[in-house]
């Protein structure tokens, strides 16, 4: 198990760059934008407003830290808005599901996975900071709510340490249930934002509902998801693809900590023997290794991510009678070469 000391650190080093202003609203370009801050600091928002959590990264993957309202450009189906409110605060509420694959397919890495869960659920819920709070879904051959909506971590880790593995998948079951069967905090989905955490392959094989359903109720509830696939190396899985949909149009990421586990090893693959194929073989110390690092880096990449996010927001230059769509596309630019920017894709014009 990674240490929690060192993941922390990991951590840490993540949110380096936060330490930054309060919340601001972004310069007008015309007349001054409506306030979205009361005096109390509780987030004030518009039914028919578009909030747009946004990562940006270099090409090493790190993050992209100093930047400002006026480096960002949003489209709405094409057209340019204008921005009325702009964040890179550090500390930014969020309550976070944590969904974990308990299906047949996890055995084999079980004890790796479940200590990933445990080293995300204690970095992103401090238990000092009633800003962040977390739930727990397990799903196998049912989606369950194991651990409803609370600040202590504590309660979520113990859970996580008594589950065992066995049965189907039904994640998006799961994610209905993330959605519609928890215990909703006052302010979601602007304040706290609501995000969830994938830990697991992909893959469905009992759910009652769709891909395509859920997807919708996701980013009707304005929820980012991520992921931590669960996929060995040398193994590939359908529910990849649907894993990356997930987390693609809704603006989070997946890591595949396994996927890179022999990745500069010479003749691994050229050497016809099992010693060649299998540099690192099952119960040594070096393969060992190679799992806590992979899911070390997995873990820091996206826990430093949930809490280190540019926030955007708007109100679509639309008429709805003329321009009314089901589904809005939506796209951010920043005026910086060899970047990665993720952000959610589009949005459906109705409150959550």
């Amino acid at each position: 198990m990674v240490g929690r000391f060192s993941i922390a650190l990991a951590f840490g080093a993540a949110l380096a760059f936060a330490q930054t202003p309060e919340l601001k609203p972004a310069a007008p370009e015309t007349e001054p934008a409506k306030p979205v801050v009361s005096p109390s600091s509780q987030i004030q928002v518009q039914v028919n407003e578009v909030i747009v959590p946004v990562t940006v990264t270099d090409e090493k993957g790190r993050f992209v830290s100093n930047l400002d309202a006026k480096d960002f450009r949003i489209f709405d189906e094409g057209k340019e808005q204008r921005l009325h409110f702009f964040s890179r605060e550090q500390k930014q509420p969020v309550v976070v599901g944590f969904l974990v694959d308990m299906s047949n397919a996890n055995r084999l890495h079980w004890k790796t996975y479940q200590d990933a869960a445990i080293e995300l659920v204690l970095n992103l819920l401090p238990g000092d900071d009633p800003k962040y709070s977390g739930y727990l879904i397990t799903y196998g051959n049912e989606a369950e709510v194991a651990v409803d909506t609370t600040p202590d971590a504590e309660k979520i880790v113990d859970k996580l340490r008594k589950i065992k593995p066995g049965g189907g998948a039904a994640l998006y079951d799961a994610i209905d249930l993330a959605c519609r069967k928890r215990h909703v905090l006052s302010g979601e989905p602007y304040d706290p934002r609501r995000v969830l955490i994938i830990i697991g392959d992909g893959h469905d094989s009992a759910s009652k509902k769709s891909l395509d359903e859920v997807l919708e109720l996701a980013q009707r509830n304005l929820v980012t998801i991520y992921g931590i696939g669960t996929t060995a190396f040398g193994f590939n899985s359908e529910g990849d693809k649907n894993l990356a949909r997930l987390v693609e149009e809704t603006g989070g990421r997946a890591e595949y900590p396994l996927q890179g586990l022999y990745q500069g090893v010479s003749g691994y693959l050229s050497t016809p023997s099992d010693d060649g194929n299998y540099a690192y073989q099952v119960g040594t110390g070096g393969y060992a290794a190679e799992i806590s690092g992979g899911i070390f880096h997995a873990v820091a990449n996206i826990a430093g991510e949930v809490t280190t996010q540019y926030i955007l927001r708007y109100t679509p230059d639309i008429n709805p009678q003329t321009e009314g769509k089901l589904y809005r596309n939506i796209r951010v630019a920043v005026d910086l070469p060899n970047v990665k920017i993720r952000a959610r894709k589009g949005y459906y014009p109705a409150a959550p």
